[in-house]
């Protein structure tokens, strides 16, 4: 269980680099087409934001996908 405690803060640091990082190395003159979703549950409750209708697919996909495995992995 710690190990999967390690994994998941070490990715949520990589990704807010990675984050930080193309902020830093953007053109800020150029006009971007960034497409964003985010997503999560409070309880029982899925929630998520976009701004992209596409995105919204992606994201009950990977939704269904963390809420199979946290079926599986509570079992």
């Amino acid at each position: 269980m710690e190990r999967l405690i390690i994994i998941g803060t070490s990715l949520l640091f990589i990704g807010i680099l990675l984050i930080f990082a193309g902020t830093l190395f953007s053109n800020g003159t150029e006009k971007s087409n960034v497409k964003v979703a985010a997503g999560g549950f409070i309880g029982p409750i899925p929630f998520g934001f976009m701004n992209d209708k596409r995105m919204i697919y992606i994201l009950i996909a990977l939704m269904a996908f963390s809420l199979f495995i946290w079926l599986f992995l509570n079992k």
